[in-house]
């Protein structure tokens, strides 16, 4: 079917959240990334994100151009015409995107979905990440109260982020100096979001709870999932079951599955498998490249063979790898088989 329509991807949302299961987000940068999230989430029967991040518009856009907006936008146009041929229902997101990128990034990439509205079309994304994170959390909510009526305009979800999440992910990153309490997000902060962008329109919350970008080895990261339910506990106390968070798991790649679990049931409908997929995607590629390095390679003034340096004899590889991780993804989120195609 094609991308999620507006009112679909609220339905996701909404399915995720009754159900007590979320969405693998899978971040891609080319037509072979793409394609290997949807042979993913459609080999599991899961609907699910695939996103781009401002470094993936720069890639996409080509050496000469290397225009963020220009590449999202042709990133997000290749996978409305791919999710075609499959039967899952895909919503489309950017990434990160931090308050000194927002007018040049968000506002353009809102006013092409703007733009498609008015001929009839659907959304070019469903969803966009403002992260002004890094910002004080008054001068965050300004921000985000800006964007949030302005992709309301266009039935556009916003999601936005309060903490911050350690490592680094494609510009979006912790200091080293940063303190440990910035790694989660209090109760107090989680009630001021609520207050600052209910009733502006709908939005979803990367609260952090110690998570991190990247790949540490065990032990090194320190997740607390509790802080996720003392915050919608906080919420709710006050303001009613209704106000209940749709939260979003940043740096879910190598996280205890134990914990994933245990996000879900205090209202994680997202998470964000980004380094785990690049690193499957990469691994085939450099497993073919040092079994056949002599053919890969013109070395002593040989010829080399041309099946293997053929680039589509290592990329299907890497292909077929991340989408078995995407479909790992649905499992640990228990989203395998909970497609809402053919309902909504």
């Amino acid at each position: 079917m094609p991308v999620a329509t507006p009112k679909q991807f609220a339905q996701m949302l909404d399915a995720a959240q009754k159900g007590n299961y979320a969405y693998p987000a899978v971040n891609c940068s080319s037509i072979n990334t793409i394609n290997a999230a949807l042979k993913g989430f459609a080999e599991s029967k899961s609907d699910g994100f695939i996103q781009f991040s401002t470094g993936a518009g720069q890639f996409a856009s080509g050496l000469q151009n290397n225009d963020a907006t220009s590449g999202c936008i042709l990133l997000a146009e290749v996978a409305h015409r791919l999710a075609e041929q499959y039967n899952v229902v895909i919503a489309l997101n950017t990434d990160h995107c931090q308050p000194n990128k927002a007018e040049e990034f968000l506002k353009p990439l809102i006013e092409e979905t703007a733009r498609r509205r008015a001929r009839g079309e659907s959304n070019l994304f469903q969803n966009h990440m403002l992260d002004a994170s890094a910002l004080p959390l008054a001068e965050n909510m300004a921000l985000s109260q800006e964007y949030l009526k302005l992709c309301a305009q266009h039935e556009i979800i916003l999601e936005v982020e309060a903490g911050v999440v350690g490592g680094e992910e494609d510009g979006a990153a912790g200091t080293e100096d940063m303190p440990a309490e910035k790694m989660y997000t209090s109760p107090e902060d989680m009630v001021a979001v609520h207050e600052a962008l209910q009733g502006l329109g709908r939005f979803t919350f990367a609260a952090t709870f110690g998570n991190v970008h990247g790949h540490y080895k065990p032990g090194a990261v320190k997740l607390r999932p509790e802080i996720l339910k003392q915050g919608q506990e906080a919420v709710m106390s006050r303001y009613g079951p209704e106000a209940e968070f749709d939260l979003v798991f940043h740096g879910g790649s190598g996280s205890d599955l134990s914990q994933i679990r245990e996000t879900l049931e205090y209202g994680v409908i997202k998470m964000n498998i980004d380094t785990d997929t690049q690193y499957v995607f990469t691994r085939p590629i450099a497993d073919h490249m040092l079994k056949n390095y002599d053919s890969v390679m013109m070395i002593d003034g040989e010829i080399g063979s041309k099946k293997l340096y053929d680039p589509r004899s290592y990329l299907k590889k890497a292909e077929e790898a991340m989408s078995v991780r995407v479909a790992r993804g649905c499992d640990d989120l228990r989203s395998t088989g909970n497609t809402l195609f053919g309902q909504i």
